[in-house]
């Protein structure tokens, strides 16, 4: 059996190392566009109080899963499925190559969501969706610190990941205005009594937090980018933090059947019985994605065992609940998801 993983996040990796462990003779090959190794992505929104972060969020690095007798394919780009042959196009650098599959699990999480009116004004903003981003933050944050001075961050977006990197961003020194356009925090996630606690929290840890905001758009000024919202509001950046959006694009130029993310049964098969998708592109039969680590894991976990032959009911998600990496804050009622 030749089994192909295209990406590297808890999901791919976590599904590679347990097909491993079931399936000694397996051909195992993962590929990643990163290049840093496996690392915890939900470490990234504390980027900034953790001084060595570049180091610590590595989980592993790619050649101990090599060592495991996994090929990792890394800083390298799957561009086309073509599901007649069972072959994948990579692309690494300049150079293209073709590699043939049996099995083909998509795992290639999800990008940051960018709402179409702010998509002309790409240059004037951050966002933060893997280590490389966190890297560009990092670095131009710390051209301030070493010019003895905080920068002004201007963050759009008051969900999970909004509120996370403002949160860290404040109990590291910095001056923070948080933008979001419902009147409650994170209210996809919290019930409204759990939002109030989390907006006084935030408030107290220095953040200036400002609801029912309608963003327009981004200006430049000088050395200064504005947030329009009627009123111009300068600040050193701007991170727009809006959501993600499931890497959908090679399973739908594949024909592969999507929706919200790539659909899959309860056995996280695709249209495609050779296909499976698991983690944040997976859209379950009740519509759902599950884009937690939790139940990443245990997908992962379940199909290695489901195509090593040891497991045959179909996927169930595990009782789990999220919690917001939001400092000193702590909910009192159990998420919604």
């Amino acid at each position: 059996m030749r089994i192909v993983i295209i990406g590297s996040g808890v999901g791919g990796v976590s599904f590679a190392e347990k097909y491993r462990s079931l399936q000694a003779d397996a051909q195992i090959m993962l590929i990643t566009r990163e290049d840093d190794g496996y690392y915890s992505r939900p470490l990234l929104s504390r980027g900034f109080s953790t001084d060595n972060i570049e180091q610590s969020i590595i989980l592993k690095p790619f050649d101990k899963l090599r060592d495991e007798n996994i090929e990792i394919i890394s800083a390298a780009e799957v561009t086309a499925i073509n599901r007649a042959d069972r072959t994948i196009v990579v692309k690494r650098a300049d150079q293209e190559s073709v590699q043939p599959y049996d099995k083909l699990i998509l795992a290639q999480g999800s990008a940051a969501f960018i709402p179409p009116p702010f998509r002309p004004y790409r240059d004037l903003f951050f966002c933060l969706n893997n280590l490389v981003d966190l890297k560009k933050l990092r670095r131009f944050r710390q051209g301030f610190l070493d010019r003895n001075q905080r920068p002004a961050w201007g963050i759009i977006g008051g969900g999970l990941i909004g509120c996370e990197v403002a949160s860290d961003l404040a109990v590291s020194g910095d001056t923070v205005t948080l933008y979001h356009a419902a009147d409650r925090l994170m209210e996809r996630q919290l019930v409204p009594e759990d939002s109030v606690t989390l907006l006084n929290v935030m408030q107290g840890s220095g953040v200036e937090v400002l609801l029912n905001q309608s963003v327009q758009g981004f200006s430049k000024q000088g050395d200064k980018v504005c947030v329009e919202t009627g009123v111009s509001a300068p600040f050193d950046a701007v991170l727009v933090a809006t959501g993600f959006k499931p890497r959908t694009e090679l399973a739908e130029q594949a024909g592969l059947e999507t929706g919200r993310g790539i659909k899959v049964n309860q056995r996280l098969q695709t249209s495609d019985e050779h296909i499976y998708a698991l983690g944040d592109v997976a859209e379950l039969p009740n519509g759902k994605l599950y884009a937690f680590i939790l139940p990443i894991r245990n997908q992962a976990l379940w199909l290695a065992g489901f195509l090593a032959g040891q497991e045959s009911k179909d996927w169930q998600p595990p009782a789990f609940n999220p919690k917001a990496k939001v400092h000193g804050f702590q909910a009192a009622h159990p998420y919604l998801f």
